[in-house]
């Protein structure tokens, strides 16, 4: 809807045409410069004027007037004496108005949202070779003779996506997968009809909504969900420019009620489990990242960039195709990426160029596909498309996620363009772990790697809670959620010595590693830790803890056995009461002799020792895994041992 002009530049000489009829009572954030001044006294006269202003006005080439957006009347704004830029202000009320209704107050317009990239000067070289910095093909131009490899990512059905699959296969959530139909997802989409007027009508036609300009990939200001559209609307060829809109959230609107994410998401995601629920929903500040509503044009390209914090994503075609280019997140590429990223060649230089690997992958209507932590990747819209989607953090690759982060700061992106919130996030998960923990739950070795990275990371907070200078302690204090942590350096500190300890590293050192733990299958390991005969050598680590104090012990050794070997034992699991077979820890299971199973046993052994006031303490810890396959060879049994009836007296 059109705004009237409420700031005007005339010239003295110039005609006098009337003022143009408003469409809305509120004023226009836009000033439009060298046109006619509106209708006013002959003798130039404002209500602010006086005698001494008048007789300057014919020696003035050019007068600014403002308008009053409550009477409407017009002034010289050198007559009112204010105070700074005109270009600045978004609605203004005259002395005369203001005290009729003291409510009505001077405002300024908000700073005009700027895009992440660094602004370039001309590359004439690419416009000597026909890539021109205006032209949005260009990025499929630059695409011309690159070596792009075909996918080989999975394709599953919806029931096979879930936790079982996440945990159970070595390679679960790694690399993108892709669900060509919905069924079985366990989630929810609006119907394919869904038009974008109909979107406008439900947000809103007056909802800002920010457009990305393909071309130059930087934001384009002024655009509301109605314009987009009218836009939208257009027939192809009539469209001025290539545009897409790619960030607009829709969490707390009528159309969020038609979209829920895929069950295994739900599943995961760090901001439906472990935000207080009393800290969501309506008039509540959270991650408000789960539900993106992203409609490009045909020709619309998204460079290359990873979701923020190395956010994984899922991505429902509702209408439409994309296609994805990908490269997997290993050092080296995540490394070139920070380069690229952080310099200026990114508007001329395909990224491609300076990894090992590009995959492309292409999606139809339809087509449901999950994101992991940290992939690079860009997207090519053939057609006008209609897309859900949503980020998410996770438990399984935290330590990707923090180097995302850690790539964030270092190339400085914007507050506005990072993961909301992701420090606070941080705290709620690790305390929510150490709780967990504490009350003794298992974990894979995935996720304890993971929180062993997401405990670092509090533990670098706390120091700066502690010793950081005082603008990263007040940064550090508002990202603590104090409803859950009363204190940061015993959460910090704890969590870690938890996690280090449920991982197999018996060591009450805050900077010991963790023990390795590849062993070879086929052979029993065992490995001794370094005794610490003195007080003194256990203490001076464990004095930079705060508020958390281990036991000190005089002395600590470890011993870690793992084995492999045949076993005959009950396989029947039909019997109504196998399992309480299995529970009864003190009984020997026996077996027919044809019942040849494998084995794996994993004892870990922790003996610690101290002296007391009454004489000594001393503990034995023994933990047993036992992992029993009945899927294994005989032949690759037989290997495994020499002797196949032989026991290991445990």
């Amino acid at each position: 809807m059109a705004r009237p002009t409420r700031r005007r530049t005339t010239r003295s000489t110039a005609h006098i045409d009337p003022e143009p009829k408003a469409d809305s009572p509120h004023s226009s954030a836009t000033s439009v410069s060298d046109v006619t001044k509106p209708a006013r006294a002959d003798d130039d006269r404002c209500p602010a004027c006086k005698n001494e202003n008048v007789e300057d006005l014919a020696s003035i080439k050019k007068e600014n007037w403002i308008r009053c957006d409550a009477c409407r009347a017009w002034f010289h704004w050198r007559c009112l004496n204010e105070s700074g830029d005109l270009d600045t202000i978004d609605k203004w009320f005259c002395t005369s108005c203001q005290e009729q209704d003291p409510s009505r107050t001077k405002t300024l317009k908000p700073p005009a949202r700027k895009s992440t990239r660094k602004k370039l000067a001309h590359d004439y070289a690419n416009m000597h070779t026909g890539l021109s910095s205006s032209d949005p093909n260009r990025w499929l131009n630059m695409l011309q003779g690159k070596s792009i490899a075909k996918d080989h990512f999975k394709r599953l059905n919806g029931e096979q996506v879930n936790l079982d699959w996440v945990n159970g296969d070595p390679d679960g959530f790694r690399e993108p997968v892709v669900i060509e139909e919905p069924e079985g997802l366990g989630m929810k989409m609006p119907g394919r009809d869904l038009s974008i007027e109909s979107i406008a009508d439900t947000l809103g036609r007056d909802t800002p909504v920010e457009v990305i300009d393909v071309a130059s990939q930087s934001n384009s200001p002024g655009w509301t969900l109605g314009k987009w559209a009218g836009y939208w609307s257009t027939e192809s060829a009539s469209r001025d420019k290539v545009r897409n809109v790619i960030s607009l959230e829709v969490s707390g609107t009528k159309l969020a009620d038609e979209i829920l994410p895929p069950r295994l998401v739900r599943e995961m995601d760090w901001v439906e489990k472990y935000w207080p629920n009393n800290k969501k929903g309506p008039g509540q500040v959270y991650p408000k990242v789960q539900l993106y509503c992203l409609m490009g044009v045909a020709g619309a390209w998204t460079d290359w960039h990873i979701d923020f914090a190395g956010s994984s994503v899922y991505y429902h075609i509702l209408r439409g195709s994309k296609v994805f280019y990908f490269i997997r997140p290993t050092p080296s590429n995540l490394a070139a990426y920070e380069r690229w990223s952080g310099s200026d060649v990114q508007s001329h230089t395909w990224l491609g160029d300076m990894v090992d690997n590009v995959v492309k992958v292409e999606l139809s209507e339809g087509n449901t596909m999950l994101i992991p932590s940290g992939w690079i990747h860009a997207v090519y819209t053939p057609i006008d498309t209609l897309v859900f989607g949503g980020n998410f953090l996770h438990s399984y690759d935290v330590a990707i996620q923090l180097r995302v982060r850690e790539i964030e700061n270092v190339t400085r992106v914007p507050k506005k363009f990072r993961f909301p919130f992701f420090t606070k996030m941080c705290w709620y998960v690790g305390e929510r772990y150490l709780r967990d923990l504490k009350a003794r739950e298992e974990f894979s070795e995935r996720i304890l790697q993971s929180l062993d990275a997401l405990a670092g990371y509090l533990v670098l907070e706390a120091r700066a809670l502690e010793r950081g200078p005082e603008a990263s302690k007040r940064e550090a204090r508002e990202q603590l959620p104090s409803d859950k942590v009363k204190d940061a350096s015993a959460v910090a500190r704890e969590l870690r010595w938890r996690v280090k300890l449920a991982s197999g590293d018996f060591s009450d050192d805050e900077d010991d590693d963790r023990l390795t733990r590849n062993h070879e299958q086929s052979s029993a390991y065992k490995r001794k830790r370094e005794e610490r005969n003195s007080p003194e050598s256990c203490q001076d680590p464990i004095s930079t803890f705060r508020h958390f104090q281990p036991k000190i012990w005089d002395g600590v050794s470890s011993e870690v056995i793992v084995s492999q070997q045949k076993s005959r034992t009950r396989s029947n699991f039909e019997e109504e009461r196998w399992m309480d077979a299995w529970l009864d820890w003190n009984k020997e299971l026996l077996g027919s002799a044809e019942d040849g199973v494998a084995v794996n046993r994993k004892r870990h052994v922790v003996v610690k020792v101290r002296r007391t006031a009454k004489g000594l303490e001393r503990h034995r810890v023994e933990r047993v895994i036992e992992e029993w396959d009945w899927t294994s060879p005989p032949n690759r049994l037989n290997n495994l041992l020499a002797d196949e009836d032989s026991h290991m007296d445990f």
